[in-house]
């Protein structure tokens, strides 16, 4: 097995890239008594067009269907339900969707192998019929409906509208319900076959494990597959502009809500860990618990609380998304603009910088006190090739002229997109 290591934070990692091509990484935690374990595939709601590797053919899929396949992965033909049977165990089984990948999980304390029997048992062995899957669309369509009532994916995804044009990445992860009636078994067993094949596949395991030996416990529950070539995925063409700059609807909440987006236009594979370390610092420093901004509208009333500060990417899209409650939507965006503005002109404060970057490695340092976030954190890095200690080994090359630059590159103005959900009048 490979080892990779870092020697800030005395932790290792063991890889090993099977034969049949899927990545087993294990971080072993000695006297641990919690043990965790992730199996992911690179498979998402932007992966609706591609070319089987086995036929060559060219398929486009309903939207909604990586999603709908994570739901139908715990049905069995015996008529039993595998999140079910690993309840049943003691054991907290869970799965999820995302943009760019689909992953089922467990922790557990106890029957850990009992409970790898089953995961390995479950995503192994689908079972699809036309009765089980016109079932589970009637269920979809429920959370569906339960989402479109929902203020905050709302306000997320008309961020995302606003920000893109064509990027799948507008698509939502549950379709919608007239995309989800057009799935069929067919479709299903055409996405499983594609992307559920173990050298798109991805297991995390976490826990006090000797690596070699939970390595054989994986390899005896696999099922032997043929190779597979490369899945040809087709996405629409990068763009460079945003779709529009605001967007506004009225809900059911008691407070507005904002999100601020800035798309990123100069999205690359160079130096992506330095510019996400960058930002981070960058948004805690403009409206962060501790930056003057934060403090002044929050004694205001302007903010009831800390905004959300994210920044999400992948090689088809990359945005930060600035979001929480306000009373006054516009003020906080005219607020944030002006703060920006002041920092590319007269240069980032060095030692407010400095400040907020050890807050920012400490906080990267205390994701490793978790079995669950550091398997999650190495399972989602490795779906964008990454390496999660490069956040700690790499983190002294940002420096304050690199992070300047990165401000001055992506918090641009006409990159910027407000999404406000406000109350019924």
């Amino acid at each position: 097995m490979k080892i990779i290591e870092s020697s800030k934070i005395k932790e290792k990692a063991y890889i090993e890239k099977l034969e049949n091509g899927m990545t087993v990484i294990i971080i072993p935690r000695k006297n641990t008594k919690k043990k965790y374990i992730i199996w992911g595939t690179h498979f998402g709601s932007i992966d609706n067009h591609f070319i089987m590797p086995q036929t060559g053919e060219e398929v486009y899929i309903p939207d909604g269907v990586a999603h709908f396949l994570e739901h139908k992965m715990f049905e069995q033909a015996n008529g039993t339900n595998s999140l079910d049977t690993l309840m049943a165990l003691g054991i907290d089984a869970n799965a999820y969707t995302t943009n760019d990948h689909t992953a089922y999980l467990f922790e557990c304390t106890e029957h850990f192998y009992e409970g790898l029997d089953e995961l390995m048992d479950y995503v192994q062995n689908p079972y699809f019929t036309d009765e089980n899957v016109e079932k589970e669309k009637g269920i979809i369509g429920q959370e569906i409906k339960m989402y479109d009532d929902e203020p905050a994916w709302q306000l997320y995804m008309n961020a995302l509208d606003c920000m893109y044009h064509e990027n799948p990445i507008k698509i939502d992860i549950a379709g919608t319900v007239e995309s989800i009636s057009e799935i069929t078994p067919d479709v299903l067993y055409k996405c499983y076959n594609t992307f559920y094949h173990p050298s798109n596949t991805t297991m995390a395991i976490c826990g006090d494990f000797e690596p070699e030996e939970i390595l054989k416990e994986v390899k005896k529950r696999l099922i032997s597959k043929e190779n597979q070539g490369e899945i040809k995925r087709i996405y629409p063409a990068q763009e460079d502009k945003i779709n529009k700059k605001e967007k506004t609807v009225q809900m059911e909440v008691s407070l507005p809500m904002f999100m601020i987006g800035y798309k990123d236009i100069e999205n690359s594979k160079e130096n992506r860990i330095q510019k996400h370390i960058a930002i981070e610092i960058l948004l805690n420093m403009i409206i962060g618990k501790s930056s003057d901004l934060y403090q002044e509208l929050y004694e205001k009333g302007i903010l009831l609380s800390q905004p959300d500060l994210d920044y999400e990417f992948a090689d088809q899209y990359a945005h930060i998304c600035i979001s929480g409650f306000t009373k006054e939507p516009r003020l906080v965006k005219e607020k944030i603009d002006q703060i920006v503005k002041q920092m590319q002109e007269n240069g980032i404060d060095e030692e407010h910088f400095n400040r907020i970057k050890k807050k920012i490695y400490g906080d990267y340092v205390v994701e490793y006190n978790s079995t669950s976030e550091t398997a999650r954190m190495f399972l989602a890095d490795n779906m964008k090739q990454i390496n999660s200690f490069d956040y700690i080994e790499e983190f002294e090359t940002v420096t304050k002229d690199y992070t300047q630059t990165v401000l001055n590159n992506i918090f641009k103005e006409e990159n910027e997109v407000l999404s406000i959900v406000e109350p019924n009048k």
